[in-house]
Formats: C-alpha cells, sequence, structure tokens
C-alpha cells in the first residue's frame, strides 16, 4: 500500500496533545493525535510522520535537526500523499508573539531582552519574510520531485489570534502581517509548484484562541499533558484532518 508522509514543525507535529507518538524523539513533540496520524486512520494508509516541532524549511530540505536527517528524505517516491506546515519559524512567528506577550519590563533584560527586542523588530521579521517565499518555493519543488505520483499538499496554519489581540498595537499590527503574508506566501508555493493547498487559516478564523470554540492555545507556560501555547489542541488537529481528508477525496 503506498504511503502518506508528513512533514512540518510543531504546527503539524502537535506538541503537548497525549499521547506521544510511538517511538518519537521527545524533542519533536509529535503527538499520536496530531493531524497526520487521524488522516493516516480516515484514510487508511500507512503512515511516516516526520514532523519535529522547531523545524524550519531548511530542516526540509536539506538540514539535520537534532540528529534527525532532512525531512525530504523520507520519501522515496511510493507516497500516494504528503502533506506539509512550514514557514513560521523561518520568520519567528510563535517567538514574536511569545515575546509580544511578555511584561515591557523583560525586554531590557541582559541578553534575554536582546533577543526579544529582536523578535519584535518589524525590519528584522519583514527581512524573514523576504526569504520564506523562495524557501517555501524550494520545498513545493523538492517535495514534487521526490514524491511525483503524490497528492502534495501545504497546510497553512491555524489562526491564532483573533481581529483585535490583546497585544501592544505595534506588536499587534506585525503579528497580523507577519500571519497574513505567510499564509498568501504558502498559497503562492502552492500554486508555483503544482501542489495542493489546505487553508487551515481560513477555516479558523472564528476559532481563534480566545474564541468560544478555539482550535489554538492562548498565551501560557508549557505543562506536560497539556497542548503548547499558542499551538493547534486536539480539536483544532480534529479539523485540520477533515480538511485533509477533504482534500484528497473531495
Amino acid at each position: 500500500m503506498s504511503r502518506y508522509v508528513a512533514l512540518g514543525s510543531s504546527m503539524a507535529a502537535g506538541p503537548g496533545i497525549r499521547p506521544r507518538a510511538t517511538g518519537s524523539p521527545r524533542r519533536a513533540g509529535r503527538s499520536a493525535r496530531n493531524y497526520p496520524h487521524l488522516v493516516a486512520d480516515r484514510l487508511g494508509l500507512p503512515l511516516v510522520d516526520v514532523t519535529y516541532s522547531g523545524a524550519a524549511t531548511a530542516h526540509v530540505l536539506a538540514e539535520r535537526q537534532h540528529g534527525a536527517p532532512p525531512q525530504a528524505d523520507a520519501l522515496d517516491g511510493s507516497e500516494s500523499l504528503v502533506t506539509v506546515t512550514i514557514g513560521g519559524n523561518d520568520v519567528g512567528y510563535v517567538p514574536m508573539l511569545f515575546a509580544a506577550g511578555l511584561p515591557r519590563a523583560a525586554r531590557f533584560i541582559p541578553l534575554l531582552g536582546t533577543k526579544i527586542r529582536d523578535l519584535l523588530n518589524p525590519q528584522a521579521r519583514l527581512r524573514a519574510l523576504d526569504e520564506v517565499g523562495d524557501a517555501l518555493i524550494a520545498v513545493g519543488q523538492t517535495l514534487r520531485a521526490r514524491a511525483p505520483r503524490a497528492t502534495v499538499l501545504f497546510v497553512d496554519y491555524l489562526t491564532l489570534l483573533p481581529d483585535d489581540p490583546p497585544l501592544r498595537d505595534a506588536d499587534a499590527r506585525l503579528a497580523r502581517h507577519l500571519a497574513a503574508t505567510l499564509e498568501q506566501l504558502t498559497a503562492d508555493a502552492a500554486q508555483a509548484t503544482g501542489c495542493g493547498l489546505v487553508r487551515a487559516g481560513a477555516a479558523s478564523r472564528d476559532h481563534h484562541a480566545w474564541a468560544p470554540e478555539p482550535w489554538t492555545t492562548r498565551f501560557g507556560v508549557p505543562a506536560p499533558g497539556r497542548p503548547a501555547p499558542l499551538h493547534p489542541n486536539a480539536a483544532g488537529m480534529r479539523a485540520v484532518a477533515e480538511l485533509v481528508v477533504a482534500a484528497v477525496t473531495g
């Protein structure tokens, strides 16, 4: 039976959603109830899940991550389905949100403050956005070349913030710009490389972390057995799985 290979960052891996995928590295934060596992169960496909928390496009294409090989190395041409959720770590999207959620005084702590100020620097984030578009296209081209018979789907990021997020105005504007631009660049890369696109962001506009029925989590401190802050929760993973299944079967 042809395989399903899932690639991507923590937004696909599902850190903190129990149980952890059997045999997976703890650093990967890979849940047995992430959307790749749910999709594989629904479609009856053998799953190779190489999603890894903290992954950037370079870890899909060429770089090792904590000893794990580049994610695209998992492809051997036997796949019928490939999904990838990537790009946010290239532009520092979630780290920027974490930084924005800290007390303003944290920006002046030695060493830590330098990192926080860089994450919240619009020029630095815009430079990263300028680079990630080409990187996403390279991801699409690589996956199409290595899995020529597969349906290859970019799955973009779930919506994290409401229209009026609980952030300082400048930080809120930067966060909204990062999210919207990353979503558009993912769509552009899918179109440019002949891949499909699952619009998780658009589907979750009314299910942000502050919504009555959230698909993502709010700011907070990571805790064992709980979905990571500013990441998909179990409901979000189920929703994305439904979107992927619909894209494959529809």
